[in-house]
């Protein structure tokens, strides 16, 4: 017997239509098409249990149509660093897997809006966390549903062999995400699904049981430019192609000097950028709060800047450290706090910074330090700088210094 699903859930054989909503029991004398199709629609209940958003399945078939971009984008030099794999393996699942023989896609979305949003002021300037690290770690959270649902399929099956990755694995997110039919790919490179725009976390499940693929979707963006127009920092090369080197993204999880046309483009940027998202027409009105670990602390994606710059180890722990923008480490959010400072010209920082470009034992953070100052400026500000060129001894540090009295003493302008 040949069993289809139809657009609308059911399940079709040439005889009969059977409603989803009665779908009945698996049964261990199933024939094996209707076995993997009831196996896959109560799969999907018991995923969107386990609170996952979004559910669709794909083959493990590899993406041939990712390796000539692929190889483009390495061969560009857009590439972060951050990537994980070869193109061989990003491409073929079984490169790695070669068990593999389905692949579970899933969805979580995530807030977008800050109630009762603490306000920037003067002597009390604030920075901004992107959305896709309010709450936990979306790693933890997500990784955890996976293995309920990967539980779950092991009770069915108990020789199925799996595999949970949440942006840790070598294959693309995204194209797994657009081939199971959770959504398309929009011109921001970004996954976006109807239902909850592209503010969503992308996990998946490779499974070594055959399961019926879903059918992809087809782009929605239409004429559209917004996300390619508005970028902050003209990132995108065309549509669907990110230089990511020029990503304020990855700006702020670098871990050494930011080049000084980004840190301007930086503002009060922390971690991330959701520039290309926020402008997206698909992401207007949306604001998802059912998932109580991804619900925001106002103080924390919206905190006072200067008591980020110095801030204690176990501060960073408690805080920093348990949300998806820790994972570079302390140093790198007091370098964008440090920026932040900058960017608002604060004076009541001036004596902060100072101090850290004077006795801060790391180079990063001591020459960052004399930049932001001399976004300050002021007479104050030019002495402090002249007493640091004269006791530092790092050449790049000695390369901001002089960089910061050349805007402090108004010769030039970044």
């Amino acid at each position: 017997m040949i069993v289809h699903q139809n657009p609308d859930g059911t399940l079709s054989t040439k005889n009969d239509t059977i409603k989803k909503d009665i779908v009945p029991f698996i049964r261990e004398d199933d024939e094996p098409e209707v076995y993997a199709l009831k196996l896959k629609g109560e799969m999907k209940g018991a995923a969107r249990s386990f609170g996952l958003d979004a559910v669709g399945v794909t083959t493990a078939d590899p993406f041939y149509e990712l390796e000539p971009k692929l190889k483009a984008y390495y061969e560009k030099g857009y590439d972060t660093g951050f990537e994980k794999g070869t193109i061989a393996e990003k491409v073929d699942p079984r490169a790695t897997m070669p068990w593999a023989k389905s692949i579970i896609a899933v969805a979580m979305a995530y807030p977008t809006r800050l109630d009762r949003a603490p306000r920037s002021e003067q002597g009390a300037y604030r920075g901004f966390v992107a959305r896709s690290a309010w709450g936990d770690d979306y790693h933890v959270v997500l990784r955890e549903r996976l293995l309920l649902l990967a539980g779950w399929l092991k009770d069915r099956v108990p020789d199925v062999r799996y595999e949970v990755m949440v942006d840790t694995g070598v294959l693309s997110d995204r194209a797994v995400a657009e081939r199971a039919g959770i959504g398309w790919i929009g011109k921001n490179g970004l996954l976006i699904t109807p239902e909850y725009g592209s503010f969503v976390y992308l996990g998946e499940l490779v499974v070594s049981v055959t399961l019926p693929p879903d059918q992809p979707m087809v782009e929605q963006c239409g004429s559209c430019r917004k996300c390619l127009d508005l970028c902050p920092t003209q990132a995108f090369e065309a549509p669907g192609v990110l230089n990511g080197k020029r990503c304020l993204s990855y700006h702020t999880q670098t871990k050494g000097f930011v080049p000084f046309y980004f840190r301007e483009k930086m503002g009060n940027r922390l971690y991330g950028c959701d520039t290309c998202q926020l402008v997206c027409p698909y992401n207007r009105g949306q604001n998802w709060t059912h998932h109580e670990r991804f619900r925001p602390d106002p103080e924390l994606v919206k905190p006072l800047l200067m008591p980020l710059v110095g801030m204690s180890k176990k501060t960073f722990q408690n805080t920093w450290a348990k949300s998806a923008a820790g994972w570079r480490g302390k140093k790198t959010i007091e370098r964008n706090a440090i920026i932040a400072l900058g960017h608002y010209r604060s004076k009541e920082a001036t004596a902060l910074l100072t101090d850290r470009m004077l006795h801060d034992p790391r180079p990063v953070i001591r020459g960052t330090a004399a930049w932001a100052l001399g976004k300050i400026g002021g007479e104050e500000v030019r002495v402090a700088l002249e007493k640091a060129r004269e006791t530092e001894r790092d050449a790049d540090v000695l390369e901001e210094i002089e960089h910061a009295l050349l805007i402090c003493n108004n010769q030039r302008d970044f």
